[in-house]
């Protein structure tokens, strides 16, 4: 089975696309807006899959997850077999097998098994701007491979940790062999699929009506949002990564000893 493949309904949709960034589930409800409960997450598949049945869908929802929580196994993947959907799992590879609260290389070959696919989400996690050339090599070149070798299938996208990206960065991504590279600009994405891929981040906090409101297009609420991500970028350049780091884990109620997320920040 290819890790990459995506039921051939979806791929031959005409509609945009718009891709939704998830991270953590969790049984019950959190103060960390990067984690999501499953009695949301479950309302939202409920109203994907009536999107995806209806006749004129203005906008096709995929799904895509970040980092690698052993949530992805444990919580999304029976929720989203029941809804008999796919989504796109981005996997820091360092992390697999070595970090607690995150999947081992089994809990990976099983969504894979499932007919998820599999992207990078780099080595560590490390915002791929602040790496030097050989850093670089080892979040990209190094994750690729190992994700490769270990599931035993072509490994072709990658996701950026933390959103963050230059001229430089998506140079390196394809050197490494990544044809398609998924961002955390907000916007849909006409089909076929270009080089780079935009994506919504959904937060704990999004109400049911908030994403309905989200897929009608003149709603005027994805404009909104890239909006706000200029206004983000240019407040993370004026104030500097660490202090930037810092803002944004308050806003977002960052728990202690959590990784990952800032993917939306941007």
């Amino acid at each position: 089975m290819r890790v990459e493949s995506i039921s051939q309904e979806q791929t031959e949709k005409p509609t945009p696309k718009l891709f939704l960034l998830y991270h953590e589930l969790r049984p019950i409800e959190s103060r960390y807006s990067y984690v999501l409960d499953t009695g949301s997450f479950e309302r939202h598949l409920d109203l994907f899959v009536q999107m995806r049945n209806t006749e004129h869908c203005g906008m096709w929802p995929e799904i895509t997850f970040d980092d690698g929580h052993i949530s992805n196994i444990d919580l999304a993947a029976p929720l989203l077999l029941a809804h008999q959907m796919t989504a796109r799992f981005f996997i820091t590879a360092g992390w697999t097998g070595n970090k607690r609260g995150y999947m081992g290389w089994s809990e990976l070959r099983s969504l894979r098994d499932a007919g998820h696919a599999i992207g990078a989400h780099g080595w560590t996690h490390k915002l791929l701007t602040h790496c030097s050339d050989i850093e670089l090599q080892i979040e990209l070149s190094k994750s690729r491979l190992t994700l490769e070798d270990k599931l035993g299938a072509s490994i072709t996208t990658v996701s950026l940790p933390g959103g963050r990206s230059n001229g430089r960065v998506l140079e390196a991504c394809a050197k490494a062999g990544f044809k398609r590279i998924y961002t955390s600009v907000p916007k849909a994405e006409t089909v076929p699929l270009g080089v780079t891929v935009g994506r919504v981040n959904i937060h704990g906090g999004v109400s049911l009506e908030w994403i309905v409101k989200l897929f009608q297009p003149d709603s005027g609420i994805l404009s909104k949002l890239g909006r706000q991500y200029y206004w983000k970028a240019t407040a993370q350049k004026l104030l500097g990564d660490r202090l930037y780091e810092k803002l944004w884990a308050k806003i977002n109620r960052r728990e202690s000893g959590t990784d990952g997320g800032e993917e939306g920040a941007p």
